[in-house]
């Protein structure tokens, strides 16, 4: 037996409450069992019990043994003077307050039905299962699992956030700025998350605003902030942007990230840093007040269209400085789009939308049910377990079931877990 089991049987009630008896013969009825407590102290607040047609009103301490109350030193903490039920599994001994007065003690093990036991045990049996609930969690009522997914896409966004509001206390509340740095981090994509991130936050944005009327010019600005300019080619190109460069590194005081730290080892052509700098380039060049007009747009066409970028006509031609290549468009592709959309422009119009007050998210939802489904190991693994993926707003939510929930085996914490355990 485990004590969260405990915890998670005495909160939902999962016992047969008729005809209870303590450890010393009283009749116990249990109106509310409290409120869970997840700091120090007893582990239910404010629970309503009738102990001996005596009503109470107080808290709750769990645990394994009785015994468990002196292992803990309870009977000298004034915090437990106010315990009005010991509830444990096995009384192996009387507990005494620091009053020397008797707690009720209730040894839940008598009852339990046998059924939440065995549902527990199937549900955490070492079996090698990708998930624990793998061969019933497609039996959970789709109300239920829409509800949870629901739930846990709102966590992944709280948890978001919290990057986000560093990074705008960092630039001083200034929208702008924040989604600069955030757009960087996201074009970088896994290889060059850090990367981008480093290169984006090494300069003030207000130069980005200065030099963004030229194009040209700011790429030059990016490249060379990116490390990207330091060696030397026989690019005209490459040439004319570091000249472009130096002339802005003098004038702004500027200091690039360290050479080497943007890679293109295992990247594809499209997703090459000089491909992925140019677009941002041009992407700010053209929107001069972009989180404005984020904030403005509702529709996932319509960020389709605000983010119709390209780049100069020499990435056309061209992956890196060196070589040439057969003739392409490097246009933002909308599956970029969806990236950018999902891990960067929904998170952040979610802290905007709260830090003006506003609570009503349904703009993001509709937008993310639109966007087509992620596709990694994760959702092909939900997906062969019959579980819905038709979208990113589900596949948000898978992602963070698997990661915050199932790898951390919180099945006691997470309702498809307690549906299973409920049975």
């Amino acid at each position: 037996m485990k004590e969260n089991l405990l915890h998670f049987i005495w909160k939902l009630k999962l016992f047969s409450s008729k005809k209870m008896l303590s450890t010393n013969e009283e009749s116990i009825e249990i109106t509310s069992t409290g409120i869970e407590n997840l700091n120090s102290g007893p582990d239910f607040f404010n629970a309503k019990i009738q102990i001996n047609n005596q009503v109470w009103a107080g808290n709750v301490e769990i645990h394994i043994n009785s015994s468990d109350w002196y292992k803990h030193n309870h009977e000298i903490d004034e915090n437990y003077d106010s315990v009005i039920l010991h509830v444990v599994w096995e009384h192996d001994v009387e507990i005494y307050r620091k009053n020397g007065d008797t707690v009720s003690t209730l040894e839940l093990k008598n009852y339990i039905s046998k059924e939440v036991l065995k549902n527990y045990e199937q549900l955490f049996s070492k079996n090698n299962n990708w998930i624990n609930c793998e061969k019933d969690i497609n039996s959970v009522n789709s109300f239920a699992m829409d509800n949870w997914l629901e739930r846990l896409y709102f966590e992944r966004l709280e948890q978001k956030s919290l990057f986000i509001n560093q990074v705008l206390a960092a630039n001083l509340n200034n929208w702008e700025a924040t989604l600069f740095i955030l757009l960087a981090k996201n074009f970088g994509l896994k290889v060059n998350a850090d990367a981008f991130l480093n290169f984006a936050r090494s300069f003030d944005f207000s130069i980005v605003r200065k030099v963004s009327n030229n194009l040209e010019q700011l790429e030059a600005l990016f490249f060379g902030q990116a490390g990207l300019l330091s060696n030397e080619k026989e690019s005209v190109y490459f040439n004319k942007l570091k000249q472009e460069y130096s002339y802005l590194k003098v004038k702004f005081k500027l200091s690039p990230i360290s050479k080497g730290e943007v890679q293109f080892f295992r990247l594809r052509p499209n997703n090459f840093p000089t491909i992925r700098l140019s677009q941002l380039a041009f992407l700010f060049n053209k929107n001069q007040n972009l989180f404005s007009k984020i904030t403005e747009v509702n529709s996932l066409e319509g960020f389709y269209k605000l983010f119709e970028v390209s780049t100069l006509p020499f990435w056309e031609t061209h992956y890196t400085f060196e070589t040439t290549s057969k003739k392409s468009s490097k246009k933002l592709t909308k599956s970029f789009v969806d990236l950018l959309l999902i891990n960067t422009i929904l998170p952040l119009k979610f802290v905007y939308l709260k830090s003006i007050g506003k609570s009503d998210f349904s703009s993001i939802f509709s937008i993310l049910e639109e966007i087509k489904p992620e596709k990694n190991t994760i959702i092909s693994n939900f997906n062969y377990l019959k579980i819905d993926s038709s979208n990113a707003f589900k596949t948000q939510a898978l992602l963070q079931l698997k990661n915050e929930y199932c790898n951390k085996q919180l099945c006691l914490q997470c309702s498809i877990g307690k549906e299973l355990l409920k049975r």
